[in-house]
């Protein structure tokens, strides 16, 4: 619940952050943001990969300077703070829950909770004592004094997030905690963070690319290319554990990335596969596309993409369906926008039935030929000549989509394509949703 009775405990003021500001690669990660978060407040930053939240995240963590504005929590302008004060107030107020665990490999799991407290001098029996009722909350307890590479990756998000609370701090900052794990990992942590913000009062600040979160927060920040683009206050809140069940039974048949996707489903015909994978790339697909729009609208505007993908509905179909308000079971654009988000989708399905990793070089240039539409590119002949090995290395699966990115942004002289980062990130995003939709 927001509670702005006591004012904000966190504001962010005309933040940017700019990566090698004035250079010929200059990526502008944070473009004047502003903010206020409020005690006790479960917020939710959302958005598609490479479009500022984690950089927002960090910034707000202490961990990412910004090149202008200020970050004051609790009433500290915290980049005024000297790097000892900084790290003392961060270790007192802040617990950082990451994707990745980053747990001390050579400590046992009671060690590893204990660590932020053996920074601050606490006594060896007092730190342990309080460390293991942590574990036992979060029911490890019998995995303290195994070491992380014996766990598994719920097992590892559980002691990362008991490490996180070991100071009691106010304020808990989770950059996607559930990425690697198994569907019922994530609705363990995803149930841990909503104790945390009701039981145990605390801000919890989630971001997350997955539009299945965003019921669980008090307010959600849409942010698309380093901007935050919308602010929306979630009406009707729910747990994790009210979560519909066919929701739940959805998101276990949908892995997070295409490797699961292709295990789970090997046994399945192509068709069958894509009719699998249809919800879970409308959704992809309409995040892609645009993100300011409210959650009952990205779920019908999901739900008409999916019949779109299906070939169930045409184009003029779904045209009417955006324009359609929502008291008539629309998704409430106006005709304007519809066409305009209509004629995005059909461009990018259009092109994606286009795509034979038989023929590859065929491929590349039927993406590349709508890369340089969508994004004006200007090439010179090197430079293409490049981009089209690039393109059909990824058709065939010969290279990863960061492989893809770094490709796009080397420079020509080191064998690559030559354009800045923030080009070559939206290069690389555009031809994972091309590789996505046309996957089964």
């Amino acid at each position: 619940m927001i509670n702005k009775n006591k004012g904000p405990l966190i504001k962010v003021k005309n933040v940017h952050v700019t990566y090698n500001e004035g250079q010929s690669n200059e990526v502008r990660s944070l473009i004047d943001s502003n903010i206020k978060l409020y005690p006790q407040e479960y917020v939710i930053i959302f958005g598609p990969s490479g479009c500022g939240k984690s950089t927002l995240l960090y910034t707000i963590a202490g961990l990412q300077k910004p090149s202008k504005g200020k970050v004051h929590i609790d009433g500290e302008d915290i980049y005024a703070l000297s790097k000892k004060a900084k790290v003392e107030f961060h270790r007192r107020k802040i617990g950082l829950i990451f994707q990745a665990f980053y747990l001390i490999p050579s400590l046992n799991v009671l060690d590893n909770v204990c660590l932020p407290k053996t920074a601050g001098g606490a006594q060896m029996k007092k730190r342990r004592e309080e460390a293991q009722i942590l574990l036992n909350r979060f029911g490890i307890a019998n995995q303290s004094t195994k070491m992380p590479s014996e766990l598994s990756g719920g097992q590892k998000q559980r002691v990362s997030i008991a490490r996180s609370l070991s100071n009691n701090p106010d304020i808990i900052l989770a950059d996607e905690p559930v990425g690697n794990l198994d569907s019922i990992s994530k609705h363990n942590v995803m149930k841990i963070l909503d104790d945390l913000n009701k039981r145990d009062r605390k801000m919890v600040i989630l971001v997350t690319h997955d539009a299945s979160h965003l019921r669980f927060g008090d307010r959600i920040l849409y942010m698309r290319d380093g901007k935050i683009v919308k602010e929306e206050i979630v009406k009707n809140k729910l747990s994790p554990d009210e979560q519909m069940p066919e929701e739940v039974s959805t998101q276990e048949k949908i892995a997070p990335d295409l490797k699961m996707l292709m295990r789970a489903f090997q046994d399945l015909s192509l068709s069958q596969i894509g009719v699998l994978l249809a919800p879970f790339k409308a959704q992809q697909l309409f995040s892609h596309i645009m993100l300011s729009k409210t959650y009952e609208q990205i779920d019908r505007t999901s739900k008409g993409l999916e019949d779109l993908l299906l070939s169930k509905m045409s184009y003029d179909e779904f045209v009417d369906k955006l324009d359609t308000s929502i008291e008539k079971d629309g998704a409430g654009f106006d005709k304007r926008n519809a066409e305009k988000f209509a004629r995005q989708a059909m461009d990018l399905i259009a092109t994606k039935q286009k795509i034979d990793p038989k023929h590859s070089e065929a491929s590349a240039e039927v993406i590349l030929d709508y890369l340089v539409k969508k994004f004006e590119l200007k090439m010179n002949a090197d430079q293409e000549k490049r981009a089209k090995i690039l393109l059909s290395l990824r058709v065939k699966n010969k290279i990863s989509v960061t492989e893809t990115q770094k490709g796009f942004d080397l420079p020509t002289r080191e064998g690559g394509a030559g354009f800045d980062k923030r080009t070559a990130n939206k290069i690389a995003r555009e031809v994972e949703m091309i590789m996505l939709l046309n996957y089964g």
